[in-house]
């Protein structure tokens, strides 16, 4: 603005003489840096003004329409904005300072002075927010049945938004379902179907959003399943006077104390036998083997016939050996010095809260063998043992398979060589008479 005046007329009309003057407006002399900062720090932008005189500088955050500061003043109630500016400064710099940021804080902000037509420049303010895996909307351990469907979720919340990926613990792979199996799986839900008892184990979520740290969560998945058996040896012939090892492989999940077994209600398993009849010389020692699966753990046990539990003694040894997984057992008994009187059906038993199974082996002891005058070969010589019993009778599912033991020999052979192992559930019914035939060698 220009004020003018004829300074020659001054001295006639008793005018003061004045001198042109002129005055600037305000100008920003740079712009508003845009900042990108983690949550939790303190940041501080910057408004550079020359020539600013009695005008004023405000700050505001246009999208919250909210006035943040005039002058030195803090107008809002917020208690982690502050400004300062710098007197010395040729061009003065107004700072507002934003302590501990939240991710509410971003947005563009506005650095405004007060002219007649406002002058206003803007600045952008992001907020990275760490990713963080919220607990309450995802999944926690869990039990399932085996056969199920299962979804795991995972919700991680961050900024950017964070991707999720699963992996197992042990890096094995993900069955999806039957035909697909990878990796890795990408999203925050992972949904197997029919799961089985080899998907047990723990599933890693994790979340991550290119700001540091990743995180992720681990999630146990247990799979319930009846008790299973397996019997190398059903039938165990063994000289009198000879001991004799019963074997049962079990496999089950949970695990059941002996005191809940009275409590629980039963679901009907399943059971594999390798062996139903062995045949052991008179004063051997034999073991019957049995192979479970369950989930939880079976209580495992051997019976004598239908009832009688077996201790160990010096007559028997019994033993229980987890497998890998530890869903599967191995379960061994040993008869010593057998004799005519231990000659029984000798059952192995694996109960837990998901069901109970057993199988049955039949041990039969042939007497001290006789050598004739006359030569003989091995199919009349295992006739001559076996005829004077008659047919044998199988109390289990499946085809049984034979097994004698010489005493004086450390092998044993499978006289029908069947191969096959039986598979028992407590849905069957008992007392199948399977008449076993002795092939030839």
């Amino acid at each position: 603005m220009a004020i003018e005046g004829d300074s020659s007329n001054s001295g006639k009309n008793g005018v003061i003489p004045v001198t042109n003057v002129v005055v600037e407006e305000p100008e920003f002399t740079d712009i508003i840096e845009n900042i990108t900062v983690p949550a939790g720090r303190n940041v501080k932008l910057a408004c550079s003004v020359k020539n600013l005189g009695s005008y004023k500088v405000a700050w505001m955050h246009f999208e919250q329409s909210a006035i943040l500061t005039v002058h030195n003043h803090v107008i809002t109630r917020n208690p982690r904005i502050s400004v300062t500016h710098d007197k010395h400064d040729k061009h003065r710099t107004w700072f507002l300072h934003i302590n501990n940021v939240q991710e509410e804080d971003k947005g563009r902000y506005m650095c405004q002075i007060n002219t007649v037509t406002a002058k206003t420049q803007f600045g952008y303010l992001h907020v990275v927010v760490p990713p963080n895996i919220d607990d309450s909307l995802s999944s926690s351990d869990i039990i399932v049945r085996e056969g199920s469907n299962v979804t795991l979720k995972c919700r991680a919340t961050g900024s950017p938004t964070p991707t999720v990926k699963w992996k197992r613990d042990d890096n094995s792979k993900i069955a999806i379902n039957k035909s697909l199996n990878v990796h890795e799986w990408d999203g925050d839900s992972l949904e197997i179907s029919r799961i089985s008892r080899l998907d047990m184990g723990a599933y890693l979520c994790i979340a991550s959003n290119g700001v540091p740290p990743t995180v992720s969560k681990r999630i146990k998945v247990s799979v319930d399943f009846p008790p299973m058996l397996w019997i190398p040896h059903q039938l165990i012939g063994v000289p009198s006077g000879a001991n004799v090892t019963l074997e049962c492989f079990t496999e089950a999940h949970p695990c059941l104390r002996f005191k809940e077994y009275f409590t629980v209600e039963w679901i009907p398993p399943m059971l594999w036998i390798p062996h139903q009849l062995i045949g052991v010389p008179s004063g051997a020692n034999v073991t019957l083997e049995c192979f479970t699966e369950a989930h939880p753990t079976s209580l495992n046990y051997w019976t004598l016939g239908e009832g009688q539990m077996i201790h160990d003694s010096k007559k028997f040894k019994s033993e229980t050996t987890l497998g890998n997984p530890s869903y599967k057992t191995h379960m061994r008994l040993t008869i010593f010095n057998t004799s005519q009187s231990d000659e029984n059906s000798y059952k192995c038993v694996a109960k837990n809260p998901r069901g109970e199974t057993d199988g049955a082996i039949r041990l039969y002891v042939s007497p001290p063998t006789t050598i004739s005058p006359g030569p003989a070969t091995t199919e009349s010589q295992r006739r001559d043992t076996w005829d004077t019993r008659g047919s044998i009778n199988n109390t289990t599912n499946g085809h049984p398979s034979v097994y004698i033991l010489d005493k004086n020999s450390r092998m044993s052979s499978n006289l029908n060589d069947i191969g096959k192992s039986e598979q028992k559930s407590t849905d069957n019914s008992k007392g199948y008479n399977l008449p076993i035939e002795i092939s030839k060698v």
